[in-house]
C-alpha cells in the first residue's frame, strides 16, 4: 500500500541503542531505497527514508526532526536522499525549542512531489514556532551543488549571513589559510576503564605506597584547565589540594612493586579489571595510548574552546582533546590567531552545539578549525565577524545559560 502523505514525530533513539534486527533490516531497506548509512546512525534518519518509500508518486511529507540534521555526518544520507527523491525539500530551523522540557532542539522537515528531483534547498529560519496551514517562505534557497561542494551537506552555516558565509569560503580558499589537522593530529586523550581506581590523589598514592615514578599528572576534564599555558605551578597547586590527578601509569615490561601488586589486587582492582575497557586488554591494569600532547584543546565548552600549552608534560583523560603540532613553525601563528573573532566563528560552524548551550568539538571537527591569512581580516568587518559568532551562540542558548 502506498500514501498521498505521511506526517509524524520520528523516534529519537541514539546509535548506540538502535540496535539489532531492527536496525539491521532498517539499514538494508534504506540501501534498497537508495540512502547509505554509517553506523553511527541514530533512528530517526533511516526512519524518514522508510516513510517517504511508503509514498506514491507526487506524495509529500512533514515531520519533526532534530536539529542535528543541520550538522549531523550521519544526517548527509539523509539530505542527500531527500533532495534526490523530492520536487520540492524545505527545512525549517526553529531557534526556540519546541519542547520545552527536551534538551534536543527540534527543526521541522516538508518535502512535496515524491519521484522528483529538488535543484535547491529551501531553508527558512525563524525564532520560534507558530502554527501556519502552509510552510513559511524560505529564508534563503540553497543551490544543491553549493550545499555538496562548499558545504558539505551541512545547514547550520546558513544561520549566518551570507556576507559572512562568503568570506569564509573565501578565507580557506586564499594561501595562507590553513585548517588546523594541516598542522597537527588532534585526537581524544586515554580511556581508563575505570577512572576512581587508576587515579590517585597524592595523599592515597603515599598512604599505599605507589611509587612516583609510576603516576603521570592528568587532565581529567577542562574545568582543570587554565588559561594560555599549563605549567609546572598548576601542578603543584592540584597537588596542594590533594586532587585526583595521578594516573596509575604501568607499561607491560614494568617489574611491579609489591604495593602496586598488592593495590591491583585489592576489591577495586578485582572490580576494575571486570570493566568492558579493562577486559578487552592485556595486561588489564596498562592503561594504552597515554602520550604528552602539545597542546589541550576543550571537547566541550561553553563561551569559546580553550587552546591551552602544555608546558607540564601532562597527559590528559579521553575528556580533553591533545593537539601535537605537526608542523611546529604554526604553533605562533595558531596561538595569535586562537581568541580572535574570526577563529571563534570557524570553531561554531565546524563544531556543533550539545544540550544545555554547549559546543561540542569532535577530533575531525576540530580538524577542520580554519586559520585565517592575516591580511584578509579588513574585507570584512569585524564587527560583522562578532555579530555572527554571537548569532551561533544564540542558536546553541549560550547566551540563555
Amino acid at each position: 500500500e502506498r500514501f498521498e502523505c505521511t506526517v509524524g514525530n520520528p523516534p529519537f533513539i541514539r546509535y548506540q541503542h538502535f540496535t539489532g534486527d531492527v536496525r539491521a533490516s532498517a539499514l538494508a531497506l534504506c540501501t534498497k531505497l537508495g540512502a547509505n548509512f554509517s553506523g553511527l546512525s541514530s533512528s530517526w534518519a533511516p526512519f524518514l527514508v522508510a516513510a517517504a518509500g511508503l509514498l506514491r508518486e507526487g506524495g509529500r511529507m512533514a515531520f519533526v526532526v532534530p536539529a542535528e540534521i543541520g550538522h549531523a555526518p550521519y544526517a548527509r544520507p539523509l539530505v542527500d536522499f531527500l533532495l534526490r527523491s523530492f520536487h520540492h525539500t524545505q527545512i525549517v530551523a526553529i531557534r526556540d525549542k519546541i519542547f520545552q522540557h527536551l534538551s534536543e532542539d527540534c527543526w521541522l522537515l516538508f518535502a512535496d512531489g515524491f519521484g522528483g528531483t529538488s535543484t535547491s534547498l529551501h531553508f527558512t529560519e525563524v525564532d520560534s514556532f507558530k502554527f501556519s496551514a502552509e510552510p513559511p517562505r524560505a529564508t534563503v534557497s540553497i543551490p544543491v551543488a553549493e550545499l555538496r561542494d562548499s558545504w558539505k551537506m551541512r545547514l547550520r552555516p546558513y544561520l549566518l549571513p551570507s556576507k559572512v558565509r562568503e568570506f569564509y569560503l573565501r578565507v580557506a580558499q586564499t594561501d595562507g589559510s590553513f585548517r588546523l589537522n594541516e598542522v597537527a593530529d588532534i585526537g581524544i586523550g586515554y580511556v581508563s576503564g575505570d577512572n576512581d581506581f587508576f587515579h590517585f590523589r597524592p595523599s592515597m598514592a603515599k598512604r599505599l605506597g605507589i611509587p612516583r615514578g609510576l603516576l603521570h599528572p592528568t587532565v581529567r576534564n577542562g574545568r582543570a584547565l587554565p588559561v594560555g599555558n599549563l605549567t609546572q605551578k598548576t601542578i603543584e597547586g592540584w597537588y596542594k589540594a590533594d586532587e585526583q590527578v595521578l594516573l596509575l601509569k604501568l607499561e607491560k615490561a614494568t617489574q611491579l612493586p609489591v604495593s602496586v601488586l598488592h593495590y591491583l589486587d585489592s576489591d577495586a582492582g578485582l572490580k576494575a579489571r571486570e570493566s568492558y575497557k579493562c577486559r578487552m586488554r592485556d595486561p588489564w591494569y596498562v592503561v594504552p595510548d597515554v602520550r604528552t600532547p602539545d597542546f589541550f584543546l576543550t571537547y566541550m565548552s561553553g563561551l569559546e574552546p580553550s587552546l591551552v600549552r602544555n608546558d607540564a608534560t601532562c597527559t590528559c583523560t579521553n575528556s580533553i582533546h591533545g593537539v601535537r603540532f605537526t608542523e611546529p613553525t604554526a604553533i605562533s601563528r595558531v596561538q595569535r590567531a586562537w581568541s580572535s573573532p574570526f577563529v571563534q566563528l570557524s570553531c561554531e560552524i565546524e563544531g556543533h552545539p550539545l544540550g544545555g548551550g554547549m559546543l561540542k568539538l569532535e577530533p575531525r571537527e576540530a580538524g577542520q578549525i580554519l586559520i585565517p591569512q592575516p591580511q584578509l581580516m579588513p574585507d570584512l568587518s569585524a564587527q560583522s565577524i562578532t555579530d555572527a559568532v554571537s548569532k551561533m551562540r544564540n542558536w546553541r542558548h549560550y547566551a540563555s545559560n
